[in-house]
């Protein structure tokens, strides 16, 4: 059997969708792989988008679309941000490591939430409203793999600021 980038093609949707997102789960946590504190918090665009603050906020995404929408727990409870884009933000406690602690958390409860509902039962901690849990993991899935591209070009960024050769 072949597999698109480990996801096997003969798994159930069920399957295949939870591969993928963790497939990109994983994309984001190595793009700081091998990275020095200060290239992980480096800014190269005018926005908060660092490639740290990109996997502190994927960390939001996860506990958004699991502990708030499944498990109707506020995010004032939660300790997050109101504005998803506040999840971007560093604190000077925050390292790769805890940030990475902190994301495989994350995923690991928001794998385990997932795990006891199924794709067409509606999940209603959402501001939207009631929502089939596949459109919540299929715009998860939509989300991590926007931030992997977003990951992608600023770690080659910095990587290659990083080696270019000193005048």
């Amino acid at each position: 059997m072949s597999h698109a980038h480990g996801v096997p093609e003969g798994a159930d949707g069920r399957a295949m969708l939870d591969g993928f997102v963790d497939e990109h789960r994983e994309g984001l946590r190595l793009s700081l792989e091998g990275l020095t504190e200060e290239q992980a918090r480096r800014r190269l665009v005018p926005s908060a988008t660092t490639l740290l603050g990109l996997v502190k906020h994927a960390t939001f995404v996860e506990r958004v679309w699991s502990e708030e929408a499944v498990l109707c727990r506020p995010r004032t409870e939660l300790g997050l941000p109101a504005a998803a884009e506040d999840s971007f933000l560093l604190t000077d406690d925050d390292t790769v490591a805890s940030v990475l602690a902190e994301h495989e958390s994350a995923c690991a409860a928001a794998r385990s939430i997932a795990s006891s509902v199924g794709l067409d039962d509606l999940v209603h901690g959402n501001r939207r409203g009631p929502l089939p849990f596949r459109w919540v993991q299929l715009h998860l899935l939509r989300e991590l793999a926007q931030h992997c591209g977003h990951a992608d070009i600023l770690r080659e960024q910095v990587l290659a600021a990083d080696a270019a050769p000193r005048a």
